[in-house]
């Protein structure tokens, strides 16, 4: 679930059924930076559980495990979309359902590349082009 808090995203991967979030920062501050965010969550959470009648200990909304992941940092103040669609990409392309803390052993750095940036850019403008191309056909086809 991509997020967008104060000028700056993120990426949240969320099981409800076994209540965690993963918390994927590029900026590499904590949860607790956006409380907001993490009440906005835990309550969407709590919600979930209600609707599906969950019995939960009376612990209530401190049952939801956040964890923080450790994953690529951004070397500036504007790439956080691009490594937030990043993140994103590289988590659904292992098809895990678990993410490590310490991110992906597959994509485990420090920072990402000036053409690990690009390639995602790139992926990025390569798919809103196809998508604006299907939206313009179904619009005024010929």
């Amino acid at each position: 679930m991509p997020n967008h808090y104060s000028g700056h995203w993120l990426l949240l991967a969320i099981n409800p059924i076994r209540e965690i979030v993963y918390y994927l920062d590029s900026l590499g501050n904590d949860w607790t930076t956006y409380p907001d965010m993490k009440v906005l969550i835990d309550t969407v959470l709590q919600a979930f559980r209600a609707q599906r009648d969950i019995q939960t200990s009376r612990r209530g909304a401190n049952s939801i495990t956040w964890i923080k992941v450790a994953c690529p940092q951004q070397r500036n103040q504007i790439d956080c979309g691009y490594f937030m669609l990043r993140f994103m990409r590289d988590t659904l392309a292992l098809g895990r359902l678990k993410i490590p803390t310490d991110y992906f052993d597959e994509f485990k750095c420090a920072f990402y590349t000036k053409d690990q940036v690009d390639e995602i850019k790139e992926e990025w403008c390569q798919f809103m082009i196809k998508r604006c191309l299907v939206c313009c056909s179904d619009v005024n086809p010929t």
